[in-house]
């Protein structure tokens, strides 16, 4: 397909809007992020020179917008069921099973939730040489639990800036191997990619090997992430149950926090929990905890108010068929009416 070239013309109604917005109100742009794709690309010019988002829109500006062509998706869909939670014309709440990549990477191409959602839907929109549509946010494979998925582009954009202004409501359970210091608390730091091992990240440390947990100044290559915690259950073995609620989204976050704390979770092998298998007292639960198919980790609840009704939506989901036995025979005394509230 050839490249479109789109001629805008502002009006009284635009007026004084910065030209990402104005454009991003646009039914041929669809939304402020794709406009300030194109802008940041030089597509968007008046009189031959491109133009920032930043600029402020006069009545009877005209603007030529060079939309690129899509770029042929090679996405095939995948005849998988969707365990579907809410379902509308704006959004899908899922629950995504533990060993499922949620969009396609290298080694899986062709088996991925992305995949199985263009089977269920050809609602979502794959904008512009995007490969992932519908993915606002994403779980690890191992990872079970609730997601949401975007199905068109106002939808994306507002749950997308949701995200960015920690605007709603996230909890996940995790079993961990080893017992928090305090039942509750806060865990902060600068997340980024581990200096020697690019399959981690890991926190950022100051000159005596400590973990910074001041925000500011902010560090280049990383991030800041807010994990807050609060211990459940615990066991005289040196297993502990806990409800982790995020006041950020990083990648990995919940794993890094918890493994620096020195409760990395159950099966996390990645983040030591091979390691820390050996300081677990009751030699039955070592080997049931070897045993586990995947790490320990499930995003429990989601909560948000809908991009387009502004109705607070709210789901929770107790741990899958998957490890729930196996959990039950740690000897979490308190567990059955954690998981059934």
């Amino acid at each position: 397909m050839e490249p479109t070239k789109l001629l805008i013309r502002f009006t009284e109604t635009d007026a004084g809007s910065r030209l990402d917005k104005a454009l991003g109100l646009r039914d041929e742009i669809g939304s402020r992020s794709r406009a300030e794709q194109l802008i940041d690309q030089g597509r968007v010019t008046s009189q031959g020179k491109a133009l920032k988002s930043s600029y402020k829109v006069r009545p009877g500006d005209e603007v030529l917008v060079d939309l690129p062509a899509p770029i042929p998706t090679d996405l095939v869909p995948l005849d998988r069921p969707v365990d579907v939670l809410f379902e509308d014309a704006d959004l899908i709440v899922l629950l995504k099973p533990a060993g499922l990549v949620v969009h396609p990477a290298l080694g899986h191409a062709q088996d991925t939730l992305v995949n199985m959602l263009i089977a269920h839907t050809d609602d979502l929109s794959m904008g512009f040489q995007e490969n992932r549509p519908g993915i606002v946010h994403r779980l690890d494979r191992d990872t079970s639990g609730i997601l949401v998925v975007a199905k068109n582009d106002f939808t994306h954009q507002a749950l997308s800036e949701k995200f960015q202004k920690r605007d709603l409501h996230r909890v996940y359970h995790a079993v961990c191997l080893g017992i928090p210091p305090k039942p509750t608390g806060t865990l902060m730091s600068h997340l980024g990619r581990h200096p020697t091992d690019r399959k981690r990240f890991a926190s950022r440390t100051d000159e005596r090997r400590q973990i910074i947990r001041s925000q500011a100044p902010a560090i280049d290559g990383a991030r800041w992430a807010v994990t807050h915690y609060q211990t459940f259950d615990t066991t005289p073995s040196g297993l502990s149950y806990l409800q982790l609620k995020l006041e950020t989204g990083r990648t990995h976050q919940i794993r890094v926090h918890l493994s620096e704390m020195g409760c990395p979770i159950a099966k996390d092998d990645l983040y030591g929990a091979s390691r820390r298998l050996s300081s677990i007292k009751n030699q039955g639960q070592r080997d049931l905890l070897a045993r586990f198919p995947r790490f320990a980790l499930h995003a429990r609840e989601l909560g948000f108010h809908h991009p387009r009704t502004q109705e607070w939506l709210f789901f929770k989901s107790n741990w899958p068929a998957d490890l729930l036995p196996l959990i039950e025979e740690l000897g979490f005394s308190k567990l059955r009416a954690i998981l059934e509230s």
